[in-house]
């Protein structure tokens, strides 16, 4: 039997960020990529390219999956300072130096997320059950498969299931779940900024919340939506004030996709950007994003003015470059990068000062290796391996609109 979709068909999203309309919208036939993990974002901007991966059941320590899933390609002539954890087949990997392991191997890991301090990795599992549902037939049993926000030591050990997104509901009859994406780690280690429609996935979309890691209370900050697109991508700026995230929009099948500013202080909310802006990821400064930028050609990796939203420098102009991450240490950004039909992460290094960089492209850090093109890789370097004086943090000027405030601290 299908499974029945017990909220509105508008709210119905497999992957939690909420796309509308056909999934034909995804306009990735330009690539010749089958679209599954990043179905919203590729209709929200048009092109990014995605792979979807596929892997074993592990459990216990971490075993290594099969080949192909166990060949990921490092470049030698390239060193990695500090550690890029990413995604390969459902399971988490991570490149140091010049040397890769992996960290996960239950085949559905995604969406990994460093802690501050380099202690955890956060990360989404996505788990398989049976259920029941009422629908149009009565009451309807089928296959779930829901989220699960993980943390994991960056060996492997230590794996901890920080919540769910399966609930039960009239006396325990009826089984659904709530979205849980794209986590992104306080600077002071205390609150996950995340999409989620939680608690109430029937009326609620996808947007950005607030996670308390101590009391594991979700707020959701009153912040406008497009319904039923609702938002993606929250990035926290490195001094804690202000997250930057994507509200989703379309025009007909075009995606709108805008960068925001949210005020964790004061609760205000600007747009920084005009339409076609993805995947914002801070300087360590706070004075500059990168982000995936759309085109008519694809997407391609972008600097832009983290008070103005203006475009300062052109990283890529390929079409087929997107998710940039920045270096902690200021000087190289990481990003994915499509060959064909396969993802790699590719590396620049922004030479000269700010902002008027010379960009460095780098050899590929993986060549030939298939990553998991719906997940972002994540950046930390230890403290003692950052620049002296490290990069500070300078706040961005305070948005003009206003709603109310989430602390970024538990309560």
């Amino acid at each position: 039997m299908s499974r029945p979709v017990p909220r509105r068909p508008s709210a119905g999203d497999p992957y939690g960020i909420r796309p509308s309309g056909s999934p034909t919208a995804a306009a990735l036939s330009a690539v010749g990529l089958v679209v599954v993990a990043l179905i919203t974002a590729s209709f929200m901007t048009g092109k990014i390219p995605s792979v979807p991966g596929t892997g074993d059941h592990g459990g216990g320590a971490v075993a290594r999956t099969p080949v192909p899933s166990n060949v990921v390609v490092v470049n030698p002539a390239v060193s990695v300072r500090g550690s890029i954890v990413y995604a390969k087949a459902g399971n988490l990997w991570i490149l140091s130096g010049t040397a890769t392991h992996q960290v996960t191997s239950s085949g559905h890991d995604a969406m990994p997320a460093w802690s501050p301090d380099g202690q955890w990795i956060y990360y989404i599992q996505t788990r398989t059950t049976n259920g029941f549902y009422p629908s149009t037939e009565g009451l309807s049993s089928y296959r779930l498969t829901y989220p699960v926000l993980m943390r994991v030591h960056p060996d492997g050990s230590g794996a901890q299931q920080i919540i769910s997104g399966l609930f039960t509901s009239n006396g325990g009859k009826y089984t659904w779940f709530s979205w849980y994406r794209q986590p992104s780690v306080s600077p002071d280690g205390k609150t996950l900024a995340l999409v989620s429609d939680a608690p109430d996935p029937s009326n609620q979309d996808v947007v950005l919340q607030f996670l308390n890691l101590t009391t594991q209370k979700l707020t959701m900050p009153r912040i406008p939506e497009n319904p039923p697109l609702g938002h993606q991508d929250p990035a926290w700026r490195p001094d804690g004030g202000a997250v930057a995230f994507v509200l989703n929009g379309h025009d007909g099948a075009t995606g709108t996709p805008v960068i925001e500013l949210y005020n964790v202080k004061t609760g205000a909310v600007s747009a920084l950007t005009g339409p076609g802006f993805t995947n914002p990821s801070w300087s360590p400064d706070g004075r500059y994003l990168a982000a995936t930028k759309t085109t008519f050609y694809g997407t391609d990796v972008v600097i832009l003015d983290a008070a103005t939203g203006r475009v300062l420098v052109q990283v890529t102009t390929d079409g087929l470059s997107w998710a940039p991450t920045w270096s902690p240490a200021g000087n190289e950004l990481v990003y994915l990068h499509l060959a064909g039909q396969t993802v790699d992460l590719k590396l620049v290094r922004l030479e000269g000062t700010a902002p008027a960089w010379t960009v460095k492209e780098q050899p590929n850090l993986t060549e030939n290796s298939g990553l998991d093109g719906s997940s972002r890789a994540s950046w930390y370097i230890p403290p003692d391996q950052l620049p002296t004086p490290a990069p500070t943090a300078t706040p961005s000027p305070t948005p003009v609109a206003s709603g109310p405030a989430v602390s970024p601290s538990p309560s």
